[in-house]
Order: C-alpha cells, then structure tokens, then sequence
C-alpha cells in the first residue's frame, strides 16, 4: 500500500528537497511482514543506483557540534562521546517539536521500539538463555549510559525554559538511543576534539532508513567523497512495485533482535547457540579427563558459538563433541580431531548420538518456551506486540532444531 500520500511523507520529501535529494526511485509503502518500507516505482536493474543522499541531509556529530549545542559540548570536560552528542540532539530537537528544523524527519521516526532493552522484564525472561544475559548487558549499558550523562544534560539548562530532568529523561534517552542504535549508518571515522576519543562513525539517514532488511540480498553502500553523497547500489534487480531491500549484515536472530529489535523468517544465518552446560549435559559423568578437554576446547576458541543451523550442526559443535567423547586410550589424539581427522567410527557415532540428544533436548524446551509464551499473550494482552516477536523467534528456532535433527538422523544412519 502506497503511504506516499500520507502528510508526514510528503512533508519529509519537500524537507529533503530543500537540501538537495531528489529521487524517483522509491516511494513510502507498506507491506505485508515487514511494514513499512520502501517501494520500487520502476523496474530495479543489478549495480543500479537505488539512493543517492546528499551529505547536508545526514545527521551526524558536525550536526550537533554546529548547532546550539555546539558550544556547551565544547567546554564539557571530559569530553562527551560522539553518541551522547548525537543522542543529546535527538532529545534536543523532539522536545522542540513544531520549532525544530529536523521536525519532518523526526515525525517519521518509530514513536517507541522493541530492541530487548525495551521490553518488559516478564518478556525478557522468556528470551533463549543466552539472549537474556545480552539483553540484560544491553539494559545496564544504557542505563549507566543515562547516569552518567545527567551531570551534562544539567549543564544545558539555559537553554530550555523547563527542567532539564524532566526533558533529557530516562525514556527520552532510551528512545534517542535506540534510534542511532538501530537507523545509523556508518561513516568514515570523524574527530572532534571536544568530543571523547570513541570511534565517530555513526549518521542518520533520513528517508534511506526506511529501506528495510533482508538477508537474501546484497547491496554496495558507502559515502562517496566526490559526490559527498551517502549512495546504495543494489546487487539484485528489483520489479516495479516490489519492496526494496538492503541488507544490514550477515547476522542471526539473535542478533538482528538484540541491535535492531526484529527477527527474520527464513534467515539463513539464524541458528540456535549451545552453552557450555548443555554441551556436556549427556556426557558420562565418569570421565576423569572432562575438565582437561574443556581446558583444551576453551583453550583453542571450541567452547563459544557452538551452534545448529538450517544445515544441521555446526562443524564446530561436531568438533567439540568428537573431542568430548575420545576414549582415554584416544586422549593423546586431541590435536588431530581439532584439525578435523577421523579418529574412530566408535567416536564419530558417539558425537552424532550426543548431538542428536542435545538436539531433541532443544525441541522438547522449545515447545515449552512456545506454549508458554502463548498462555502469556492469552494473560498479558497489553504485551502482545512484545511477545509476538518473541514467539517469531522461538518459532524459527524450532524449525531449525527440527530441520537439524533429520540432518543428524541421515548422518547416523550413513553411519550403521
């Protein structure tokens, strides 16, 4: 559905007018799955321009330090980071609302987002154990992200008629966060010498971040220097009428949910990550040599990103597990297997028994996880939308773990 139409939209396209962008390309819509996005208004050809945005519509940390604020970043010491400047502005300008140049821009921005620091603690423990402990880092990063800047936002008193407390907020940052978080794009390291020494690489985009994800394309996107212009080439041809794509990386679920706040169906790069705990759940107790093989896998980088995908299990989850399983009189074979040699058929048929059992383990916790975030959606009705995605995600996790187990099952039987 063509969203062309709508005011916001034709306001921000007079507004990037005015600074030089003109396209013809693309066109506001909404679409079926993703929602908003960008639309192709004519056929698309391969290595095509598909946005070319002059440098005079990006917001960057220039921006900021050439506005009103400019001056009071200056003499803060120790120097703000290149985020809190850029978030200090976006905080700045929607409290300016109907007197803020960038109030077209700010209009389509996302009123609130659904990255896990976000989302109510209840359904962030229903996330997969190792997304809860990041979403919980990501909760107290920004949180002390928000204490530590309160002395600077005081500072900027004079400039507003109300109390700062009550403008640069803990939800007004978080909000502000999460738009350079999830929309910017990455520029050549800047340095400004009233700003801290971290890397000074992210800018808003408007109108080119509408262009929604999708893992099954490429796109060449960079700032160019002659044409001081922010230009997306496409790798894919694209028919008139048709959403157009980029893509952010080759991310997982996990991933894309924890930077962006959204999980993509049919990602091939989604897999499902097996902790050091579940790694040896089905081990023989017995084994007297355990602690020195997980020495030697966590040694060698084998006890970390140990994953099933849409192509069974990892080769480095089969790897970990061959060595788990050698036989005393084998130990002394440990180097071999991480170079991938076959060490027995006894050990090869052991490590696909042990990952089929983790495997269907999985899929049993999955189902659970996936019955009880439905009865939550059935109690919690004002969490739908929160809880939804997180149902999408143990969704595509369960057609992971069971597309892997009939992998495994094929592997066993090769073997017999």
């Amino acid at each position: 559905m063509n969203e062309s139409y709508k005011s916001e939209f034709i306001e921000l396209r007079k507004w990037l007018k005015d600074r030089k962008f003109q396209d013809s390309n693309l066109v506001p819509a909404r679409f079926p799955g993703t929602g908003r996005g960008l639309m192709s208004q004519t056929s698309l050809q391969e290595g095509q321009m598909i946005i070319s945005l002059p440098e005079s519509c990006l917001l960057t940390t220039d921006t900021v330090i050439q506005s009103y604020l400019g001056a009071y970043i200056a003499k803060w010491k120790p120097p703000p980071s290149p985020l809190l400047a850029l978030c200090t502005f976006l905080v700045s300008e929607k409290h300016a609302g109907d007197r803020s140049l960038w109030k077209p821009y700010l209009e389509i921005l996302p009123k609130a987002y659904t990255c896990p620091v976000c989302l109510e603690p209840e359904v962030v423990n229903l996330l997969p154990i190792s997304l809860k402990a990041k979403a919980e880092e990501q909760r107290a990063h920004v949180q002390e992200f928000f204490a530590s800047s309160r002395d600077f936002f005081s500072s900027l008193q004079p400039l507003f008629a109300e109390a700062v407390d009550s403008i640069f907020s803990y939800s007004a940052l978080l909000w502000a966060w999460c738009t350079v978080n999830t929309r910017a794009v990455y520029l050549r390291p800047r340095q400004w010498e009233c700003l801290s020494a971290e890397p000074d690489t992210c800018a808003l985009a408007p109108y080119l971040d509408l262009l929604n994800h999708s893992p099954h394309v490429q796109v060449k996107a960079a700032f160019n220097e002659e044409t001081h212009c922010y230009e997306i080439r496409t790798t894919s041809r694209w028919r008139k009428h048709e959403e157009v794509f980029i893509c952010y990386g080759p991310h997982d679920n996990h991933r894309l949910f924890l930077e962006y706040g959204f999980v993509s169906g049919h990602n091939p790069h989604a897999c499902v990550y097996v902790s050091r705990e579940i790694l040896v759940k089905y081990l023989p107790s017995t084994d007297k040599q355990m602690d020195k093989k997980i020495s030697i896998l966590k040694d060698h980088g084998y006890i970390e990103n140990l994953t099933f995908g849409w192509d069974g299990p990892s080769w480095r989850l089969l790897t970990a597990l061959k060595l788990l399983s050698l036989e005393a009189e084998k130990f002394t074979c440990w180097r071999k297997v991480l170079l991938g040699e076959v060490i027995s058929d006894t050990n090869e048929k052991t490590s696909l028994d042990i990952a089929q059992k983790i495997c269907c383990y999985f899929i049993e916790e999955t189902t659970a996880m996936l019955q009880k975030v439905s009865r939550t959606k059935d109690e919690k009705e004002a969490l739908i939308n929160q809880l939804t995605l997180v149902e999408s995600l143990w969704t595509e996790e369960l057609k992971i773990l069971r597309t892997s187990a009939k992998t495994l099952h094929s592997l066993q039987i090769a073997l017999t």
